[in-house]
């Protein structure tokens, strides 16, 4: 094994144990190598710094877009390229105001296609559509009137199509990612299922994960049971 192979095998390992800083120090040494593998892995570990370091959010978010950019370019075959362009694209939408966000969702949603495409047992795709599914369906009436705006015909979706990728997502990998747990619940409530919602929501809140989105899914889910329930 190289060093190269060996660092990124490193990468993962610290990654699921939360570790974003040191997969970040781990990987940027291999910056101007022009490697895919590396570029998306840094993009992957600047959306959790920029969301744990306030201060420098911005730059940390603009970073990941350029790493998952990078990484679709030297890579365009490559799902995980694919999966985290999407991703970077709506983090700085997050940063640049939800105007940017809307006009570049069919973009987002196109590169999350093609990575349920390139690799279609990969649960983490379908869940990000249904994110998106979700997203479109639940819009208040200021932001679907701006995306009329913007769109003409804007992108519409149903909680009907969001469940279908959540279950979906939960069906290749069963307990892959406490936060399709949350957004099951989340989507069964929209339903006026209360009764699924509840079930998945108290799964979303039993989770004992120490990462950054553990701990924001079950801060989520205690304010959503505790309202409803």
């Amino acid at each position: 094994m190289s060093e190269l192979e060996n660092d990124l095998k490193v990468a993962d390992e610290l990654h699921e144990n939360g570790e974003a800083q040191k997969v970040y120090d781990v990987l940027i040494k291999y910056k101007d190598l022009q490697n895919a593998e590396v570029e998306w892995r840094l993009a992957r570990a600047c959306r959790i710094l920029a969301m744990t370091d306030s201060e420098k959010k911005k730059a940390f978010t603009y970073e990941a877009h350029e790493h998952a950019k990078l990484a679709l370019s030297l890579d365009d075959k490559n799902a995980a390229c694919h999966k985290w362009f999407g991703i970077s694209i709506s983090l700085v939408g997050d940063v640049e105001g939800v105007k940017y966000k809307l006009a570049n969702a069919i973009t987002i949603k196109e590169h999350f296609e093609k990575a349920a495409e390139l690799d279609p047992k990969d649960p983490s795709c379908r869940h990000l559509l249904g994110i998106w599914c979700f997203t479109f369906a639940d819009m208040d009436w200021f932001t679907r009137n701006l995306a009329k705006s913007i769109f003409g015909s804007p992108p519409t979706s149903t909680y009907q199509e969001a469940l279908e990728y959540f279950q979906g997502a939960e069906e290749l990998e069963p307990n892959f990612y406490n936060k399709n747990h949350l957004m099951l619940g989340k989507v069964f409530l929209r339903m006026k299922k209360e009764d699924e919602a509840k079930k998945w929501l108290e799964k979303a809140d039993s989770s004992n994960g120490e990462t950054v989105d553990d701990k924001s899914v079950r801060k989520e889910a205690k304010e959503l049971l505790r309202k409803h329930f």
